[in-house]
Order: C-alpha cells, then structure tokens, then sequence
C-alpha cells in the first residue's frame, strides 16, 4: 500500500494533470529550407575564398615566368585574357610545382600579367599561333562584390528575420514602450451576466458600476463620484476573468485588457511608460474600463524580497498607483484587477480612492453549482439519467472551471464508447479521474498487499459509517488511482463553513482508522498511511495553535509566525511563545493524535465482525459504494454481483 487519501468537503487531493504535455511544434519547412539555403551559401562562399583556381575549379596557379617558358617552349594550346588574370591550356601535360611538397600534372593553369605589363607578350603569341580570347573585367566586377560582401548580407537578413518577428510579438524595437492592453471587439459575440452563474453579489456590485458609466448624470445628481478601482479576489478558476468579460459585454463602453506581466520588459522603465500610454488610450476614449488580470504580479507589497530596493516592478507599481488617485485624476476610467493572492497585495494598492472595492469571488454553493452544470450542459448532449442536482451535491469544494472539466472528461468516456449522450455513469467515472486521479491498469499486487490494502481501505470506512459527526462514506475501492493505491472518499450532506471541535475529532479518527486496522489484523504498520499520519499532524496542530481547541491552552491561539519568504518580512520573526510553550504544544498535538488512534481502534475492535466483512467484500469487488457500507453496519445482507454492477 501507498498514499491513502480521505476526501470531505472542500479538500479534495491534487487535480491530476491535463491530458498530457502539450507538444513543440514541429519547425515548419519554410524555416528548415532556409537554414539549408543558408548553410549552403555560407559553404560555397567559404570555397570560393580559399579555391587557388578561381570559381571552384582545379585550376592550378603557376608563375609568370613559368607561363614564358611554356610559351617559348610552344607548349601553350590556347588562353583566356580577363584582365591580369590569364587562363591557358596546354599542349602537352608537364609537371607544375603547386607547392614545395605538390607536384601534379596539369593541362591547364591560371597566371596573372605583371603590374609593369609585358610588352611583347602577345607578339609572343601570334608567333606560336596561340588561340587568345578575352573579354572585359568589369564583366565580373559585381559577381565578385556580391560574393565579398555575402556574409554581411546574411547577417542583415538574419537580423531582419528577428525584427519581424519582434514586431509580430508586438516587443519592437519602436513599440517596446507602447502599452499592450487590447481593446475588446465588441462587435463579436458577447459575454453577458446571463453567461454567469452563482455570483451574484458581484454581479449586483458591477452593474452598479455599468450603469454609473452609461448613465453618470443620475449618480452625479446626488454627489457621488465613480469607483476608481474594483478588485476581484478568490480562489483560481472560480471565474474573475468571466465576470470581466461579462462586464465588458454588458458596458457599452471601450474594455481594455492585460496581465499584470505584460508591464514587465528587460529594459528599465518600460513598464512605468506602458502604464502611462495604457491610460493614456483609455482617457482618451473615456468614460472606459481597464481590465488587469493577475494584478498580484506587479501589485506585491514593496520593499518587499531579499534584495529590497527599488526594482523595475515596484516603479511599474508606483505609476500605476499614481494613475488610480495622483495628481492627475482619472476621470471616467474604471480599473478592474483580478487576483487570487490579495495578502500579497501593497496597502497603497488597497486604500480608498484606488482599489475602492473589494469583491469576493468564492468557489460555488449547491445551487450556484447547480446553474453552472447547466450553462456547460447546453452544447452537449445529456442522457435522460444524468441528473444535474445530484451531480452537484456530489462536487462540494468544486470551482466552476472544475465542473466544466468534470462535464468535457465525461463527453470523452461517451465518445470513446461510440454513444450519442452522456451518461451519468459517464459523469461518475470523470469526477473519480477528476478527484481521485487516473486509474493505474496493469499494475500487478499480489494477494498479502491487496489484503492488507482492503483492510486498510475497510478501518477507514468503518470508523467513518461508526462514528456520528462524521462524513458519509460515498464510495471505497482498493484500485490504484492517481498516486494512491486506495481511497475512501467522504461527501457531506450539505456544505459546511463552519467546523465544530466534535467533527475534527471524528475526522482524526476516521485518518487514523487506516493505521489502526493494520495494527488490529496483522500486527505492523506499513508505509501506506504516510499521508494519513500528514494530515493528523497538520489538523491536530491547527486545533491546538489556531483554533484554541486544546483543553490545556484553551481559548489561544499563537498562528505559526510563518511568512511567504519571497516577501522578504518576518524572515527572522520572534515566534510570540517560549520553548516550554512549544514543548507543550508538541506534547498536546501529540495526545490528540493519540486519542484519534486509541478511538479508531477501539472502533475497530467493537465492529471485528463488520470490518471483516467490508474487506472481503473489498477483496471480492476491489470497489463499493457507501450504500453498501451503511447496509453492513445495519447487518443487513448484500446481494450478489450483477453484471459487474455492485448491488444491495
């Protein structure tokens, strides 16, 4: 056995990740062709300088002198004259000294004329009836040119490549100030609030906001001034960039967008200059909404870090503060910002005048989750079983951008199985590859481990079905998913915001129930409860440090004095209790995860004859609902198997 993983509401494990690594995309032909025509030129080029006989011929290069004697010799066939440089054919091969260790045998040569000329030369020829052509040399003056000056021109080329391509990207040479907000077409399809579900606190507080734009005079009548900045906060996909676009689609106003990166440059003040021109276009075309995504980029506290000082991000910042409330005011310009990390967030950021409000974006509730399924079910085609409010019930602690994918995992089982509709079993098997991970096929466990893998799986079950402030069991399986070799997966009845110290403690109990089965079946404990042992030691130190539910420290709580480190404060923080507090801390946290084991057991020991049952039943099925594991604590008997179908 390995990692165990226990779910309740709002603590589901780590999502697995997307449908693979995304691929590089294969080098298009266009750019192999050129870099094989470039490399090519480059080879010819270098031939062409270092060939002794010209134009990559074999030509060999022999003295003047030896060009005479060959012609007094009446050994010279014919030859070509371009201006000094004379190309000849012999009558009769001879051997020419290349160089001092080369001797060949050529039939033809290159030499050049003296600059102090020769004067009987051609006489000399028309005496031994030598064939002589010749033509200008200016004829190849350019050819020469091109090939002297080639590496230059390549090196503009290539250079010329990369300006292009800047200049698509948008990071020009003479646009690497400008500002990289976009403006929203609003002639294509827009988003509105109807696209929206849940939310609608914030989408009461922002059409506030687009009606004060399109219609200022009414609010003005009564003397109030136009919010300058509206922060979205929460949790990552819970829907702050749709909200934005669903005001851009509602305002009939201009909407631009950025992120917070795109400020940043390598070179300094750039981002100080794109806020600048950002407001710039927006005044322009005023009354008009900024939208900044991530703003945590580019907004964190300064002075902050290991450096400190005053880097290109805090300048971008101290602009960007400036254009908000300075001393040249905004008029008519909204700045919206999206975050999911607001503690991180400068206080300047944060005053009234600037980021006026600060609206809550937080994961759904039931029936918020049940409108969302409904906007991502239009475009596909549900089954006559699927039933969108017990899928909801199903998915606490789900985000909307979870419950979009948790429909799109379930279009691709039905479209692997060749089906028109999706089915809820189809919905069922994507919210376990969802929570729970993808299932391991072909790994091979023997009969002892997948034992003493039910076994474990079969305490948590129990001692969750037992105790009364508990979960509800929804399913147990011994299949390897994820990095998990088993779960038992919790839901609660309703969602829960609140946790009382009864419910903790049965919570403990149940993370210890795997643990403490070991112990009771085969004497040992194994290295598969590694993440239960985590999360007892995590929730049992949180009761007694953060939520004074220790009966020796009472009503205290001393936080962990912990900070983010890259924000550079509290590095070196006094913790605000002694050494014997911390000692007594650690022994308390200890007595707790003590009694959550000594209460599991006992658990376990009072219901021998149940626990034995779930595991067998585990063993048989590898996977059970918790309808089962309610049927076996009541005693009552579980019908057999049908057609792979766990039935009661």
């Amino acid at each position: 056995m390995t990692d165990k993983q226990n779910h309740k509401s709002g603590q589901h494990p780590n999502r697995p990740p997307g449908k693979g690594t995304p691929q590089k995309p294969a080098p298009s032909k266009s750019r192999n062709l050129f870099w094989i025509v470039l490399f090519t030129l480059m080879i010819l080029w270098y031939f062409f300088l270092t060939d002794p006989g010209g134009m990559f011929g074999t030509v060999p290069e022999i003295d003047y002198s030896e060009f005479r004697k060959e012609l007094r010799d009446d050994n010279i066939e014919r030859v070509h004259v371009q201006g000094e440089q004379i190309q000849g054919t012999l009558k009769e091969p001879v051997q020419l000294l290349i160089t001092r260790d080369d001797t060949t045998h050529y039939e033809s040569f290159t030499t050049y004329i003296p600059s102090f000329g020769d004067d009987q030369l051609f006489a000399m020829l028309d005496e031994f009836e030598v064939v002589v052509s010749a033509e200008p040399e200016s004829e190849n003056y350019w050819w020469y040119i091109l090939f002297f000056s080639l590496p230059l021109l390549l090196f503009i080329f290539i250079g010329y490549i990369f300006y292009q391509r800047m200049q698509a990207q948008g990071r020009g040479m003479f646009n690497i100030g400008q500002s990289q907000a976009k403006l929203q077409d609003t002639s294509k399809k827009r988003t509105t609030f109807d696209d929206v579900a849940g939310a609608d606190g914030a989408k009461t507080e922002l059409r506030e906001i687009i009606e004060f734009l399109k219609n200022p005079e009414s609010f003005e009548e009564l003397g109030a001034k136009l919010p300058k900045g509206i922060l979205l906060i929460g949790p990552p996909g819970t829907g702050k960039t749709l909200i934005a676009r669903a005001v851009a689609g509602e305002a009939e106003v201009p909407f631009f967008t950025i992120t917070g990166s795109d400020f940043m440059e390598m070179f300094v003040g750039v981002g100080a200059k794109r806020v600048r021109e950002m407001f710039k276009k927006a005044k322009e075309v005023s009354p008009s909404i900024i939208f900044i995504d991530e703003i945590d980029s580019i907004g964190r506290t300064r002075g902050a870090g290991l450096g400190g000082g005053h880097d290109e991000r805090e300048q971008t910042l101290n602009q960007l503060l400036s254009e908000l409330d300075g001393f040249e005011p905004s008029e008519n310009v909204v700045v919206m910002a999206a975050t999911n990390r607001p503690d991180i967030l400068d206080k300047a950021l944060l005053r009234p005048g600037r980021f006026d409000r600060q609206i809550t974006v937080d994961l759904p509730s039931q029936n918020a989750r049940v409108e969302i399924l409904k906007i991502h079910a239009k475009n596909k085609p549900m089954g006559d079983d699927v039933d969108l409010e017990k899928i909801a019930r199903g998915t606490p602690g789900f985000s909307g951008a979870d419950l979009e994918n948790l429909l799109n995992e379930a279009s691709l089982y039905a479209g692997r199985d060749k089906r028109k509709k999706i089915s809820m079993a189809d919905i069922d098997h994507a919210r376990d590859k969802v929570v729970m991970g993808l299932e391991r096929e072909g790994m091979q466990i023997d009969d002892e481990e997948k034992k003493l893998l039910a076994y474990h799986e079969a305490g948590h079950a129990l001692v969750a079905a037992a105790l009364p402030h508990s979960d509800p069991v929804h399913k147990v399986t011994i299949i390897p998913r994820g990095r998990a070799m088993g779960v038992t997966q919790q839901l609660p009845k309703k969602e829960k915001y609140l946790y009382n110290r009864e419910y903790l403690l049965d919570r403990l109990a149940v993370i210890m129930g795997g643990r403490a089965a070991e112990q009771l079946i085969f004497n040992t404990a194994t290295s598969g409860a590694q993440n239960d042992l985590m999360q007892v030691a995590k929730l049992s130190r949180k009761m007694v440090m953060d939520w004074g539910m220790s009966d020796r420290f009472g009503h205290l709580s001393f936080g962990n004095g912990q900070e983010e480190v890259f924000l550079g404060r509290d590095m070196h923080r006094q913790r605000d209790f002694s050494d014997s507090t911390a000692r007594e801390i650690d022994e308390e946290v200890k007595q707790i995860s003590k009694e959550a084991y000594d209460r599991a057991l006992n658990t376990l020991k009072e219901n021998r004859k149940i626990l034995d049952n779930i595991a067998e039943l585990l063993l048989e099925r590898e996977e059970i609902s918790g309808d089962i594991v309610s049927k076996l604590m009541k005693g009552e008997k579980i019908a057999e198997e049908n057609n792979g179908t766990n039935t009661a």
